[in-house]
């Protein structure tokens, strides 16, 4: 028996374009599906100057210690700003990248300086106390034995043949994180 319906006995699709040897019509679909697709939205970038840029100094983002009248007078240095532990330790670590790491003394006559020398420069440039120091030395000797890593001290940790500057960096990064975290 024969159907005498007109159903369509081929299920293939006929292509949409004909497909040649050098593959273009497989260009042409791809192109008018790209080009049925909405516009993406265009997310803002940040502005680099074509020249590079400028060195920023170690301490941009935080004032500069300012002697008042009565400072000037009785001829004595600048209050110091108030900065938190973990702001100590990031301007440590800054101040480590804009001078240089140094083991096996506090500093040269290059500028470069160790981890004691930075806390201690930062310190001498007007940010923070001595008492924001010991916090973040205690939070340094925190991190260092939480990590595995005891030590006497954290200079002892700095003079260690096995210690990079980027275990300095890592290692004050990660007291300022626990610092900022407890809130001091």
């Amino acid at each position: 028996m024969a159907r005498t319906d007109t159903a369509r006995t081929d299920l293939t699709p006929p292509p949409p374009y004909p497909v040649r040897p050098d593959g273009s019509g497989l260009v042409a679909e791809i192109e008018a599906y790209l080009a049925s697709l909405p516009a993406p939205a265009r997310t803002p970038v940040p502005y680099v100057c074509p020249y590079g840029s400028t060195p920023r100094p170690w301490h941009a983002g935080y004032p500069q210690p300012r002697a008042t009248l009565l400072d000037r007078a009785l001829r004595r240095p600048a209050r110091p700003v108030p900065v938190s532990a973990a702001d100590h330790l990031r301007l440590a670590s800054r101040y480590l990248g804009a001078h240089g790491w140094l083991q096996g003394a506090m500093w040269d006559s290059a500028g470069r300086v160790c981890l004691l020398g930075a806390q201690a420069a930062v310190l001498a440039h007007g940010y923070g106390t001595p008492a924001t120091v010991r916090t973040a030395r205690v939070q340094l000797m925190e991190v260092l034995h939480a990590t595995g890593r005891p030590a006497r001290s954290p200079d002892e940790y700095n003079d260690r043949p096995t210690t990079r500057a980027g275990d300095v960096h890592q290692l004050l990064d990660r007291a300022a994180a626990r610092a900022a975290r407890l809130g001091l």
